[in-house]
């Protein structure tokens, strides 16, 4: 074959196959690109906070815009587009908890994996439930990591998505069936809980209400939307999964006959701890989420949870100091392309932050609102609160910034603050699951193997069901008086 001959062979295959989809890192650099031009469009604007309880809340009626310098110059215009760049940095900087929590729990499932336990503990369940019957261990797995996410959290549940990824390859799935049980489990559960110490803690704190009222009507939403999640899975994510673009690495799943499969002393002991380091997670996390920790308990005592548990596995599974180091910086080097997305899509954020735009973003939202008939308004505030979620992905601290102006909204329409508290909740944490800015998501998605752009693919149709869902349950809790 000519060359000419080869050169047009390989331009017409390239004709040939769809363009790609950017990747995660281009993606999320286009939307830094975006905001930082939203800085030059947009007002900067603040509203005045004042210290309540040792915490800062927004005064409703304070919002005034800042003085704006204006003016063009040649230096002005450098200085600016090198501050994009620099905004890099600082976002990985600012990001580092959630880096390195990816990267410890890298390590550490890549201890837990070559110490077989979870194999050994994954191939006896599945030999007992029967894989036939893989339907239903996509229903209880999706319900069993909605649970963790109710009563533990979001970023506190990363350690347990590569499960999901041994789970949905044991079952003959690729890992995004496993990512879609594990991270959209936890994160519908966390977000629809009825006992969010972060986000109805927060807002019901700062509307006067008791704490955690309401809870039967948010509990049959959670478990609403767990369900439709769980038919979601097995009726469109399992059946087309040899056509979805999740990976399947060497090593996951089982390596032999279920009949084989039987737990050694030291899986049990694996195991155990594992089980055990997710349970003093979940009592610490719900504790300092109430304030009755006494203590901060966050992403770095998470860590350092990870980092006791992978201690035992390999010392359970008679790994020597040099071998333990060996597969902890493998299990580390694995993620690391998704840790890094982490931080370029915090400096977003500080892209943001620094052109004082965020509260005329929130404010202007806010001010849209206005209009709407009462029996749609809850449904409106929660997509509001959806976009708002997008400039200040912190469940408490959006709480923080926009309950102050929701709960006099909510007295001045006549919709009463419990539901206006709900409608909150739905936009702020079913967001999670999709804004690029959600730092716990992007590191689950990054343990799990699969890309943002791949994650989004997938999980779109479900987020539009489970919005839906939402609103009938937001407009019927309207006309019963909730």
């Amino acid at each position: 074959m000519t060359d000419d001959a080869r050169d047009r062979e390989v331009e017409e295959g390239a004709a040939a196959r769809p363009s790609r989809f950017p990747d995660p890192m281009v993606m999320i650099f286009y939307i830094l690109l975006l905001a930082s031009f939203l800085t030059l469009v947009v007002p900067p604007g603040a509203y005045r906070r004042e210290e309540v309880d040792g915490r800062a809340r927004v005064l409703p009626d304070s919002f005034a815009y800042t003085p704006d310098p204006g003016g063009f110059s040649l230096g002005g215009a450098v200085d600016f587009l090198f501050s994009i760049f620099v905004a890099i940095p600082r976002g990985l900087i600012d990001a580092a908890p959630y880096l390195f929590i990816v990267f410890i729990a890298g390590g550490l499932f890549n201890v837990m994996t070559r110490s077989r336990a979870m194999e050994h503990g994954i191939g006896t369940l599945v030999k007992r439930v029967g894989l036939e019957r893989r339907g239903l261990i996509l229903w209880l797995g999706t319900f069993v990591y909605g649970l963790f996410g109710v009563a533990v959290g979001f970023e506190n549940n990363i350690a347990l998505v590569p499960v999901a990824m041994i789970v949905s390859a044991t079952l003959g799935y690729s890992n995004v069936v496993g990512v879609c049980m594990a991270v959209g489990g936890i994160g519908v559960g966390f977000a629809l809980s009825p006992i969010n110490p972060y986000t109805v803690g927060v807002s019901q704190t700062i509307a006067g209400l008791p704490l955690f009222s309401g809870a039967l009507l948010r509990t049959a939403l959670c478990v609403a939307a767990l369900s439709l999640l769980a038919l979601y899975i097995n009726l469109y994510v399992a059946k087309t999964a040899d056509a979805q673009p999740g990976r399947r690495d060497a090593g996951e799943g089982l390596t032999r006959d279920l009949a084989d499969y039987r737990m050694r002393r030291s899986d049990k002991i694996v195991i155990g701890a594992f089980a055990l380091g997710i349970v003093v997670i979940a009592v610490c996390s719900y504790l300092a989420g109430t304030g009755a920790l006494g203590r901060p308990w966050y992403i770095n005592e998470i860590a350092a949870v990870f980092l006791v548990i992978s201690v035992v596995a390999a010392a359970a599974s008679g790994m020597g100091a040099n071998a333990y180091a060996a597969a902890m910086i493998e299990g580390a080097s694995k993620v690391t392309a998704g840790a890094l997305v982490i931080g370029l899509a915090a400096s977003i954020r500080i892209v943001l932050e620094d052109g004082g735009i965020i509260d005329t973003i929130i404010h202007a939202l806010n001010a849209a609102a206005q209009g709407v008939p009462l029996a749609a308004l809850a449904p409106v505030m929660s997509l509001i609160q959806g976009a708002i979620n997008f400039f200040v992905p912190s469940g408490s601290g959006q709480a923080l910034v926009t309950m102050p102006i929701l709960i006099p909204l909510a007295d001045l329409t006549g919709l009463s603050r419990q539901l206006m508290i709900l409608a909150f909740q739905v936009g702020d944490g079913l967001t999670n699951l999709i804004v690029p800015t959600s730092g716990g998501t992007l590191a689950m998605l990054a343990l799990g193997g699969v890309s943002y752009p791949q994650w989004i693919k997938v999980i779109l149709p479900f987020m539009i069901a489970v919005y839906l869902l939402c609103f009938a349950f937001l407009v019927a809790g309207f006309y019963i008086g909730y």
